[in-house]
């Protein structure tokens, strides 16, 4: 028998081993079992040279063959078997389970489909083996689908031309329109721009004078054309060339002008000079996925069931009320024997529509069992149930109040215990019948509610995986006394019924013409403006005037649906139909929550399907938190995030991420695995490039566990710097692409540039070399323990912000860094350069107190030394009161909290911008508790210095620049106000994201007071200004609290 392993089979072993050295258990080929100490810091082909080394001093060590014959297998950290080709790779990076390897031959053909799996697998965080544990046929179903649109996506893209793989690797981010931008006309000189080029591979580069309306290929002829001149060489041809941008990955080529690539755009905004590089195609590795056949498309589901059984019901035909049956409850939470309820209600898209019944009250044993056997009928017909209903289930137990009669459903005298939910219909489109166990969610305080306090319909549909540690609901669903399945109506069927009952009452219509532009006046309010009923039948019967007249409120109208009438919800199917194309922000509001119906979501999908590739970026966050609201796994909305991630690496990159930083969601866990294993077979070509990430990752989090260890600072920092010069963090932290911006390759880890920040998590300061030697050294903040996602989140809507703005002729300078969460409290923030704190702009003063720190002029001379020249220092001013303005009103709209002199920085060309989002929509800390702020937004007495160029005014008169800062204020509030409409539907796709600051649509009425939805636009403006004058009359006390703040903690680092 093989003896035990002597390493102790612990989660932590191979991170917080004290020893320099591992025991192994080798299982050798020859079915010798060798016992084996080596350095954990040992490659696998140390270990392969050391055992067949000692395998001499064993029997049958005549059976081996030459070592390079053999692989190694093992068991990962995941249960999974997996076989490692790259034998350079180090046993503290694989960590073997119990230390035991297995020695295997190698086999004759390459085992790609086993490599492959097990790659996924570590890219997932879970092995594949789990879906297949599941048994589950819609789990099953959908990974056959994925995998047939994956392997499309693979044939086609192993018949591309160059120039289109290096369209998907390295997609060109382009503006929405070629015409120049308002906001950058005044950098332009004759409508021209400067453009720096370099010659590849030669010591020559040019500066031209380039007209907006240039392409690239004309630009690179021009270039060549000069090049021969300078070189009397041979002419060459300018279509197997394209522009690199120097110092990126990043490529402009196609037919689009110059001007219209965004990283022209960009640097001439900030008064840069763009720098290309023209660049040989046939020198650019491109990669390309291996030709594989091609398979039959799998058939539709709803149409295979309906051929297998030839004798179906449908469900309209079911005129009885819906009934299920609760039988029993196991595994409760409870310690002694109390008094249950189990309540069921009906809901589509959070609204509930009847009414929710329930059980009587029961005793839960001490072991959480009880006993209802309870059929539950409910007040609404089978033939309207909508196809998207689900079935909402809530246990609570009953507490004895004093002074309440037991059992009065008072939310003072209920405990709730656990939910669960579950769709009426099946994947198949089948009415659920039978028996059906539902693994339960226990109830987090402050979860997302829809209509009902009690129920959680907007909670997953998914059963909980934990099964052995959750409570068990078992309940029974009726045949309603058919022999044969229930189906849902055929699309088509639905159709043709809406048809036949489309007609409308000619006297309602003729009355509702006169009343239609109320009609809209109302439909028009904010999408949390509450309608009354006979506004909402109006609306309704109005739906063809919106169709023709204001297609864009469909979010609105479908509001007003009552879709537990079969009439209603036919029409729906019918209208969307023929809808008009809504623009991307109105598309994206009806892939929210509310919208539960699979034609509206299918149309709104629709919709987004000419979005371009930077837009989809932009909102990518939001959908993918909307494949929380789909109610299977299959839906338009995954197969469109899949297919345009196949077609463009950057978008595959970033959907990577979002969706691999929630897999320890438990209830998202499975959707989110499924596509991202549908992902990684799409775009095999990309695997290695995710798994270097995820290696360096794991690596730079075990060097930060080490030195969060180390109390002291000076000690954290002198052990990073020791860990990060060791040969296997040398060996692991280069030639990886950066997670934050996928342009960027590091070819090395700078160690002595890297520090420990000195702040409650330690983050760690990385820096890195760029593999472009044209480029600037890549920084990069890791943090461990907070969770980024809020600040992701907050970040992405200042970039729509600074959008909205630029598409309305305004620059505020924002400057919104680049964030990513990338797994539980685990992230990565870009460090923005030549910026500083203000708090360590004021701790720069000769004389570092109370005083100096109130003292209004240390920012102003601060910004006078860094730019000397008087023009400079006029344009640093001008930088920072276009950028002080914007922050002002943005951080006043989303309500930034926690706000000091600490997380808001001033960049030496004189851009002001804010970081660490902690906290948002008003949340705002308390001290002893008081409000530790007191204004609507950050305005303090020296930023007034600043903006009014260090001139005293007297008389309590505003100098003339800061007026022009109000006028600046105030029109940056009126654009937003403006799309108050989109800002409210991103937030409210948030809501389903678990962010403790935003749980429900309570959330959002913040947002509706800054943004006051519910006033005219005078009024409206009449309202900020008060707010405005508000923090300038108290900017004295942000001042004096920043004082107490810096003294407090000294953070100069």
């Amino acid at each position: 028998m093989v003896p035990a392993p002597s390493c102790p089979n612990t989660w932590d072993y191979w991170t917080s081993s004290t020893s320099d050295h591992v025991d192994l258990i080798c299982l050798m080929p020859n079915s010798v079992y060798m016992p084996l100490t080596v350095s954990w810091d040992a490659t696998l082909q140390d270990v392969k040279e050391e055992l067949w080394d000692q395998a001499g001093k064993y029997p049958l060590f005549g059976m081996l063959h030459e070592m390079t014959g053999y692989v190694f297998q093992f068991i990962n950290s995941l249960a999974v078997t997996e076989e490692v080709d790259d034998e350079n790779k180090r046993l503290r990076d694989i960590k073997p389970s119990c230390g035991v390897l297995l020695i295997i031959e190698r086999s004759i053909e390459r085992p790609g489909e086993h490599l492959l799996n097990t790659h996924i697998s570590n890219l997932i965080g879970k092995g594949l083996n789990e879906f297949d544990n599941l048994k589950s046929s819609e789990v099953n179903d959908f990974r056959m689908r994925m995998r047939y649109l994956a392997e499309e996506s693979m044939i086609k893209r192993a018949q591309s031309t160059r120039l289109e793989r290096l369209r998907y690797r390295c997609p060109p981010r382009l503006a929405d329109s070629p015409a120049v931008p308002t906001t950058l006309t005044s950098h332009l000189n004759n409508n021209c721009f400067i453009l720096v080029t370099k010659v590849a591979n030669t010591e020559f580069s040019f500066t031209t004078n380039v007209p907006v309306s240039r392409t690239p290929q004309q630009h690179i002829d021009t270039i060549l054309k000069k090049k021969v001149n300078s070189l009397n060489m041979r002419g060459e041809d300018p279509r197997s060339y394209v522009l690199k941008v120097c110092g990126r990955e990043e490529y402009l080529f196609g037919k689009e002008p110059l001007i219209q690539f965004l990283y022209i755009q960009e640097m001439l905004a900030k008064d840069g000079v763009p720098q290309v590089m023209t660049v040989s195609m046939d020198k650019l590795t491109l990669g390309c996925d291996t030709p594989i056949e091609r398979r039959q498309a799998p058939p539709d589901y709803s149409n295979t069931i309906r051929k297998k059984k030839n004798h179906h019901e449908s469900s309209w035909n079911i005129y009885k009320n819906y009934t299920c049956k609760v039988e029993s409850v196991s595994g409760l939470n409870v310690d002694r024997p109390v008094e249950v309820v189990c309540q069921a209600g009906i809901f589509h898209g959070g609204k509930a529509l009847c009414e929710a019944q329930k059980t009587e009250v029961k005793t839960a044993s001490k072991d959480g069992v009880a006993q209802w056997d309870k059929e539950l009928t409910f007040p609404i017909k089978v033939y309207n149930m909508p196809r998207m209903a689900r079935l909402c289930f809530v246990i609570y137990e009953i507490t004895k109040t004093k002074g309440k009669r037991r059992g009065k459903d008072s939310k003072d005298s209920i405990n709730k215990l656990a939910w669960a939910n579950t769709m009426i219909f099946d994947y198949k489109e089948q009415l659920r019948t039978g028996g059906l166990t539902l693994y339960m969610w226990t109830h987090v305080a402050d979860e997302t509610q829809g209509d009902d306090w009690l129920l959680h319909p907007l909670g997953t549909v998914v059963s909980n995986p934990s099964t052995d540690s959750c409570a068990a609901l078992q309940v029974c669903f009726s045949n309603f006394d058919c022999q044969y399945p229930i189906l849902f109506p055929k699309h088509e069927t639905v159709k043709a019924y809406a048809d036949d009952i489309e007609l409308g009452s000619p006297d309602v219509i003729a009355r509702l013409s006169r009343d239609f532009e109320q009609l809209r006046v109302t439909a028009e309010k904010d999408p949390m403006y509450e309608m009354h009923e006979q506004e909402k039948k109006d609306i309704w019967a109005s739906r063809e005037y919106f169709r023709v007249e204001a297609p864009e409120l469909l979010p609105k109208l479908l509001s007003c649906v009552e879709w537990g009438e079969r009439a209603e919800a036919a029409s729906v199917a019918r209208m969307v139909a023929g809808w008009p194309m809504l623009r991307v922000e109105s598309a994206l509001e009806l892939l929210d929550y509310a919208y539960a119906d699979a034609a509206v979501r299918s149309f709104a999908v629709k919709c987004l399907a000419e979005i371009r590739d930077e837009n989809l970026l932009l909102y990518l966050l939001q959908l993918v938190q909307a494949l929380k609201h789909e109610s299977y796994l299959m839906c338009d909305l995954s197969v469109f995030l899949l297919q345009r991630a196949y077609n463009n690496m950057t978008i595959g990159h970033f959907l990577f991420w979002h969706l691999r930083s929630e897999m320890h969601v438990a209830a998202v866990s499975v959707r989110f695995g499924l596509m991202l294993e549908a992902y990684c077979r799409g775009c095999q070509d990309h695997i290695n490039t995710l798994m270097r990430q995820i290696t360096c990752l794991d690596k730079l989090k075990w060097a930060s566990q080490c030195v969060r260890k180390k109390k002291e600072i000076s000690k954290a920092r002198a052990a990073l710097h020791q860990h990060l010069q060791e040969q296997h963090c040398i060996e692991t932290l280069c030639d990886f692409v950066s997670p934050l911006t996928p342009s960027l390759i590091c070819k090395k880890i700078k160690p002595e540039r890297c520090r420990v920040m000195d702040s409650k998590m330690r983050p760690l300061m990385l820096e890195f070399e760029n593999v472009d030697p044209t480029g600037a050294d890549i920084r990069i903040i890791l943090k461990i323990g907070d969770d980024l996602r809020q600040d992701m989140f907050t970040l992405q809507m200042l970039r729509i912000m600074d959008r909205l703005w630029k598409n309305a002729g305004y620059d505020f300078r924002l400057n919104p860094y680049n964030c990513i969460s990338m797994e539980y409290a685990v992230g990565m923030i870009e460090v923005v350069d030549d910026a500083e704190t203000v708090a360590n702009i004021q701790k720069q003063s000769a004389l570092f107190n109370a005083a100096s720190t109130i003292y209004k002029a240390n920012l102003f001379q601060w910004l006078r030394k860094q730019n000397p020249s008087e023009s400079g220092f006029n344009k640093a001013v001008e930088e920072f009161t276009m950028s002080c303005a914007g922050y002002c009103v943005a951080t006043y709209v989303l309500g930034i909290a926690d706000r000091h002199s600490d997380n808001i920085m001033v960049k030496k060309c004189g851009q002001l911008f804010h970081i660490d989002f902690g906290h948002f929509l008003g949340h705002f800390k308390q001290k002893y508790g008081f409000k530790r702020e007191r204004v609507p937004f950050v305005l303090t007495h020296d930023f007034i210095h600043v903006i009014n160029k260090g001139q005293r005014v007297s008389g309590g008169n505003e100098a003339v620049d800061f007026k022009i800062f109000k006028e600046h204020c105030e029109t940056a509030f009126k654009i937003l106000r403006k799309h108050g409409h989109l800002i409210l539907s991103l937030f409210s796709m948030m809501i389903s994201t678990g962010l403790p600051e935003l749980r429900s649509e309570k959330d959002l009425q913040y947002l509706r007071e800054t943004l006051v939805m519910d006033l005219s636009e005078e009024k409206a403006l009449e309202h900020f200004r008060l707010k405005f004058i508000e923090a300038v009359k108290n900017s004295w006390k942000t001042s004096f609290n920043w004082a107490f703040h810096n003294i407090d903690k000294n953070n100069r680092q």
